[in-house]
């Protein structure tokens, strides 16, 4: 079975001392961010590049599944957000927040496009990767290597409904500690079973590479308990005075716009949803049932459909479009 190549990019900004992934020199104010390539042609210089980027708490393996189903087509680039995964932590807790993910994907933008020409740039983005498809999608004149085409919304929205943030609170950040990993997958799947029905084999390989391993032996999450630090900081005035400075975004995205919904999702309403379709680049909305916050790309009906939107011929885009 293909496996993708671990990469790092340097980035702006102080990485965390202490952190267990640090590789960076702090002298130099720089943090590394991970991210996973696959590209099963063997051709480096492929030129059509898809940026998958994952939620809130996880990592960029959560997309193998879809990867794999696209990488005899096109380079995909899977990062680890900063904080995440086999990336550095930040110094300064406040900086995991939207500008500084979005800084972090242009320094990976302008290091894969000078590795190989970008021609062609896609984006998956599933709850918080969405927003940074958007923060990179939505604004003129930010230095990309090529005009974002394409952009798939995984379950989220300019209007992030606030009893789904409270919801995800309860769980963040708080220290976890696991005798092994079904033990730590069967208590991922106590907080997830919005994700919809997945197999035992499925679960297990999705809750991998969420753990690392502890000094004793033991295993605990992947990512920064410090990310719910501003998480944390957020009120409900707060986010909704966001709401306009992300619909801002969203209505100058010029890529062609798909957009997906659990049926069941209490992260993206039908409401926003709805406006989705008639503003900005009016995108298009598949929902699947039977699913909440958030699809995981695994199920082969929702591979599928974000396969053929990623793929299909430019002829075909004025029908997708509508």
């Amino acid at each position: 079975m293909i496996e993708p190549t671990l990469n790092y990019v340097p980035c702006p900004g102080p990485a965390a001392a202490s952190a267990p992934a640090t590789h960076a020199d702090a002298a130099a104010a720089q943090h590394r961010m991970a991210y996973w390539e696959w590209n099963a042609t063997g051709n480096p210089a492929h030129p059509h590049v898809v940026v998958c980027v994952h939620g809130l708490s996880r990592q960029g393996r959560d997309f193998d599944t879809l990867a794999r189903s696209l990488n005899t087509h096109a380079r995909v680039i899977c990062p680890d957000v900063v904080g995440r995964g086999q990336s550095d932590w930040l110094a300064d807790p406040l900086g995991y927040q939207l500008p500084v993910y979005a800084a972090d994907m242009l320094a990976l933008l302008a290091q894969v496009h000078q590795q190989a020409p970008i021609t062609t740039l896609d984006w998956v983005g599933t709850s918080m990767g969405g927003l940074i498809g958007m923060a990179v999608a939505g604004q003129p004149g930010l230095p990309l290597p090529a005009p974002l085409r394409r952009l798939v919304l995984n379950d989220v929205g300019p209007v992030i409904q606030w009893e789904a943030l409270q919801r995800i609170g309860q769980y963040l950040g708080y220290p976890a500690r696991f005798d092994s990993l079904q033990q730590a997958a069967d208590a991922m799947w106590a907080i997830s079973t919005s994700f919809g029905p997945h197999t035992q084999q499925q679960w297990l390989e999705l809750s991998k590479p969420m753990l690392r391993s502890l000094p004793d032996g033991g295993l605990t999450l992947h990512y920064d308990p410090a990310i719910a630090v501003p998480f944390r900081a957020l009120t409900q005035e707060g986010a909704a005075a966001g709401e306009s400075a992300l619909w801002q975004l969203y209505d100058q995205i010029q890529a062609q716009t798909l957009l997906l919904r659990g049926a069941q999702s209490d992260l993206l309403s039908p409401e926003t949803a709805q406006a989705m379709q008639v503003r900005g680049p009016k995108a298009r909305c598949v929902e699947f049932e039977g699913v909440g916050h958030a699809p995981t790309l695994i199920a082969a009906d929702q591979v599928a459909v974000v396969q053929n939107f990623l793929l299909a011929a430019p002829v075909a885009e004025s029908a997708l479009a509508g």
